[in-house]
């Protein structure tokens, strides 16, 4: 009979199988025998001590027992074109909202302004070596949507908003390691996303859907408060009986658009700040309390958060053994964002920390009404790109530097590859947003020995934490409150945080989309 335990290990005894076997011997009492075997549900790591401990669960199978499948995989039918649905945008709200109109029995129309997940590697390059932005095929647009290109992290703690397990179960269901399903902080990693993104597309194709790049919604036709055709590149039009809007927190045209055709938005509070890089060595030392991680723990990451005198200030999207990214959109601004390969193996380790952005903090820019937030993001942006002499070059300083106020006469290496300029941050970044980042650096530099470090740097800005709008809709139906048939959804909707959570979210929208299309 199958029996579940949990243990208590050290990282070596976790990475050996022959000492792991021992010690469920011992707790077997004798009656583990050579020929059992066992299986990893859960893994964490417990760094809270000296002594880093791994936290196992483990399903003990009898001889010659097979492992259990992790899941039952999910059925999918080929759909018919009677009823169709517009999913405007590849990112995971819309790709998962695809693949369930196909098992609710509904083809899925996908347009994506983007490229597909392997063109778009030529436009990255051009902005790491060129510094040309193609605002239609960069790391936040295109098949797959940010997350592709930007680290693939799968943690959220959104389990309030659906079934996070299922979400998992689908991208292992593509291609993604079984070993998401075990970790606490489960992770994919970029260099592995494209072709989990590619066979989702393939599937949807297989299935009668049907997914369309370089199409970019321009337009929309609305007569009775029902959208009746959506316009691409100017001149397409396609009909359908709904609209699903997945297109992204970067998607400024589409804000734009909304608020000229009236259809009803709202700012959202949001965070901005910046990113923070250390040599990996150092986080590793701070959080496992020894010189050499060694072999069996993985680069470690950190979460820290401090009520600052003004404002609360924390991290955000910590790549441990990550990457920094040119992640603009525009032709006037850089944005940065941090990502990590799946073996989070580069010698360096990256995190957001950013300070929360409300109404009140935009009130110069009331005059753009619910747009407020975007035109005071889109200005930090371009400030930082002329401080950066106006390439995608970032503007740079020394931690210790940026709270001191002064110029940082050199700069360390960094992984942001289209480069740094040395600049004084504290006189580019909003005032308040400045001293709330200065007093929760010497904060954080209490709570983690030697993260207050002029090693570290710091480049601006990280200004795309979440979508600085919000598009209402009906807590019932999911439809937008004024408009009956477009359910927007994802992180440009304001409902998501991530790739999980906005996958959850194109799930929700499009089983409320299939209860009216098939009433």
């Amino acid at each position: 009979m199958n029996t579940t335990i949990d243990l208590v290990v050290s990282p070596q005894q976790a990475a050996d199988d022959q000492l792991l076997r021992d010690i469920i011997r011992k707790q077997y009492d004798g009656t583990f025998s050579k020929d059992h075997h066992w299986q990893v549900l859960k893994r964490s790591i417990d760094a809270r001590q000296r002594a880093i401990k791994i936290n196992l669960r483990l399903l003990i199978l009898a001889p010659q027992q097979p492992a259990m499948p992790w899941f039952n995989p999910r059925q999918w039918q080929p759909v018919s074109d009677d009823k169709r649905a517009v999913v405007i945008g590849a990112g995971p709200a819309g790709l998962f909202a695809a693949l369930q109109l196909i098992e609710k029995g509904i083809k899925p129309i996908v347009v994506e302004r983007g490229k597909d997940v392997q063109a778009r590697r030529r436009d990255l390059a051009a902005i790491h070596k060129e510094h040309i932005v193609n605002p239609d095929s960069n790391y936040c647009f295109g098949e797959g949507g940010a997350g592709t290109y930007s680290d693939g992290k799968l943690y959220t703690r959104s389990t309030k908003r659906g079934d996070v397990r299922r979400i998992l179960e689908t991208l292992v269901e593509f291609g993604a390691s079984e070993a998401i399903l075990q970790e606490a902080h489960p992770h994919i990693g970029t260099n592995k996303l494209p072709k989990i993104i590619a066979a989702i597309r393939n599937k949807v194709i297989e299935l009668g859907g049907e997914v369309h790049f370089n199409s970019k919604l321009t337009d929309l036709v609305i007569e009775n408060k029902c959208i009746t055709k959506a316009l691409i590149n100017g001149c397409t039009e396609i009909k359908a009986n709904a609209f699903i809007l997945a297109t992204g927190h970067s998607a400024r045209d589409i804000f734009h658009l909304l608020s000229d055709k009236k259809i009803a938005i709202e700012f959202k509070p949001f965070a901005l700040g910046v990113r923070a890089e250390h040599p990996q060595q150092i986080i590793d030392s701070v959080q496992y309390h020894c010189d050499d991680r060694g072999p069996y723990l993985p680069p470690a990451a950190y979460n820290l958060v401090h009520q600052a005198k003004l404002k609360s200030v924390y991290s955000f999207c910590m790549c441990p053994g990550g990457i920094i990214a040119p992640c603009a959109t525009g032709h006037e601004e850089v944005v940065t964002n941090g990502w990590s390969p799946s073996k989070r193996n580069n010698p360096w380790a990256n995190s957001g920390i950013v300070v929360p952005v409300d109404w009140d903090d935009v009130k110069p820019f009331h005059q753009h009404g619910e747009l407020a937030g975007l035109a005071f993001q889109s200005q930090v942006e371009k400030l930082c790109w002329e401080a950066a002499g106006k390439t995608q070059r970032v503007p740079a300083q020394r931690m210790i530097d940026f709270v001191e106020g002064r110029l940082s006469s050199s700069l360390p290496d960094c992984s942001y590859q289209p480069g740094l300029v040395s600049a004084r941050l504290d006189q580019i970044l909003p005032p308040y947003i400045v001293k709330t980042l200065q007093e929760g650096f010497v904060a954080f530099g209490k709570k983690m020995r030697g993260y207050y470090t002029n090693e570290a740097v710091l480049v601006a800005p990280e200004s795309r934490t979440s979508s600085p709008i919000r598009i209402p809709r009906n807590i019932e139906t999911l439809a937008h409150t004024e408009i009956s048939n477009l359910f927007p959804c994802g992180e440009g909707a304001g409902y998501a945080g991530g790739i999980v959570s906005a996958a959850i979210d194109g799930e929700k929208v499009a089983d409320k989309l299939a209860e009216l299309l098939l009433a």
